[in-house]
């Protein structure tokens, strides 16, 4: 393969060719390249549609579905240094950047002109706008302010099939609104790069929000919080953010960060409301479910505090093991039995589960902490990780939310799909890329 700048040192290829998956597989790269630009990326498109070399995707390698991990052979495209914002423009409520710009940067960048990017997965100190979009990504914003591919206007993206590998075609809009044609942009947006690599994101943007406020509510037990999330979701009521935290997850984060946060109770629900009928009505939602106390926090610091613990939870349940992420998702209704199900799981399989949750939307994350070095363990959290994604369909819920389907996810896609789905889906992947060299295996 004739591309400059090649990288081919051995340690160099391992730390480029796996996300933070754990125990997903991951090939042996044939070789790396670091793209700046469109062109670079068509270059080697090019390159690896002559000798049939599969391509790999990756931005800042913080998935946690295996989606951005080598297949043998593969060249690994990273994309991280693909990071400039090109436009801000304020006035169309419109940003345009390249994959590799990091969602908070993009945030702190739209913030200096009264403007907020909504998606704010808990990784968004590190991740991606690239990797965001290419598992439709949410975060703790999602129950009010949707999802990345509700942000996403047009892509620029390298493809191939009914066009010639390594061609840049722009999908999408600047406009608001638009209908001219297939939506192939949403088409795209959670894709995981099996479809083509995106070279560049045109996302919306909103009127930087107002002061909001939070509500705490401690529960005796899992189940009894999502109930308070079902009755809080029958009221009708919208906050910003509704998250789950347990107490092995806050434990893990006071033991790590020691912000003061004393896990007393066996589990909290966490909100942020933009209106005062919002903020009263979730402290009643949360005592007649049955909370032990529920109130308005009145302290800022303690309140960015609880929202720091939550984005804090895997880094410091990382720190005591392997750890398998879930991130099912459940109708609203079904999130206190699926808490109830997720217990006796690991009960059953003598697993350690920790959860939290954008639990206002029903999307659980069950952590599964294994002991370093114990294979059994590891067989037991893999079973108990299948388990899990049985029980969410069984619930009518979904394999994955947020995190993509990678290689962890992709037998618990096909049964959710269907076979006739699961055809379909076959035929637009064949038909976009039918030398199957775009992260193939993936989704």
């Amino acid at each position: 393969m004739k591309l400059p700048n090649l990288i081919t040192d051995p340690n160099t290829l391992a730390g480029l060719s796996h996300d933070e998956a754990e125990w997903a597989p991951a090939g042996t790269a044939r070789a790396a390249v670091r793209p700046r630009s469109t062109r670079d990326v068509q270059e080697a498109a090019k390159a690896c549609a002559a000798e049939k070399i599969p391509i790999v995707p990756r931005g800042a390698g913080t998935g946690l579905s295996g989606g951005a991990n080598a297949v043998d052979g593969c060249l690994v495209l990273d994309l991280s240094r693909m990071n400039r914002i090109l436009e801000i423009d304020a006035d169309n409520l419109l940003a345009v950047v390249q994959p590799g710009v990091v969602n908070d940067d993009l945030k702190k960048a739209v913030a200096e002109q009264g403007l907020w990017y909504p998606p704010d997965p808990a990784s968004s100190p590190w991740s991606t706008i690239g990797g965001n979009v290419a598992t439709n990504a949410g975060g703790l914003c999602c129950l009010k302010y949707g999802v990345t591919r509700d942000y996403v206007l047009g892509l620029e993206a390298v493809m191939g099939g009914p066009v010639e590998y390594g061609t840049a075609v722009r999908l999408g809009r600047r406009t608001s609104k638009g209908v001219a044609g297939y939506d192939l942009t949403s088409l795209l947006v959670g894709s995981e790069g099996t479809l083509g690599v995106v070279t560049e994101i045109s996302v919306r943007l909103r009127p930087a929000p107002g002061p909001s406020a939070t509500i705490v509510g401690a529960f005796p037990d899992l189940v009894t919080a999502g109930q308070a999330v079902a009755l809080a979701t029958s009221r009708g009521l919208q906050p910003a953010a509704l998250e789950l935290i347990d107490r092995a997850c806050l434990q893990a984060v006071e033991d790590w960060k020691h912000l003061g946060i004393e896990p007393d109770t066996a589990a909290m629900l966490l909100a942020r409301a933009e209106t005062h009928m919002d903020a009263d009505g979730l402290v009643s939602a949360f005592t007649d479910a049955g909370a032990v106390w529920a109130e308005r926090s009145t302290d800022s610091a303690e309140a960015e505090a609880l929202f720091a613990a939550r984005r804090l939870v895997y880094p410091a349940l990382e720190r005591l093991g392997p750890l398998l992420t879930e991130d099912v998702c459940v109708p609203r209704s079904r999130v206190p039995e699926m808490l109830a199900r997720i217990e006796k799981i690991g009960a059953r399989h003598g697993v350690q589960i920790a959860t939290i949750a954008h639990a206002g939307d029903g999307n659980l994350h069950p952590l599964l902490i294994t002991p370093p070095g114990d294979d059994n363990a590891r067989l037991a959290s893999q079973s108990a990780f299948d388990d899990i994604i049985t029980h969410a369909l069984d619930l009518g819920g979904t394999v994955t939310a947020e995190h993509g389907v990678g290689l962890l996810k992709r037998d618990g896609m096909i049964r959710e799909l269907g076979h006739d789905a699961w055809s379909v889906q076959k035929a637009i992947k064949h038909t976009l890329d039918p030398l199957n060299i775009f992260n193939p295996g993936k989704a």
